[in-house]
This record gives structure tokens, C-alpha cells and sequence, in this order.
């Protein structure tokens, strides 16, 4: 289950990056910056 959770938050995370189009903002790229490495970790473990 951690690897599903890891692996949903990578892509919301990269699907984010990609609304950056849209708008950047200091808080919408620490989010993005936290549910890679989150995603990541949780993947990997």
C-alpha cells in the first residue's frame, strides 16, 4: 500500500509541475518539491 500512496503522490506531484504553466507561486513549488521526495520515499522503501 506504501507503494501505491508513493507512487500517486510522485505523479500528482509531476502533473503539478506541469501546472506550473498556469501560475508559480512559493508555495506551489514547495508542494511539488515535498510530494516528490514524500512520493519517492515511499516508492523506493
Amino acid at each position: 500500500m506504501c507503494r501505491v500512496c508513493g507512487f500517486i503522490m510522485f505523479w500528482i506531484a509531476v502533473g503539478m509541475a506541469f501546472g506550473f504553466w498556469l501560475g508559480v507561486t512559493f508555495w506551489s513549488i514547495l508542494l511539488v518539491i515535498t510530494m516528490l521526495i514524500i512520493g519517492f520515499n515511499l516508492f523506493c522503501r
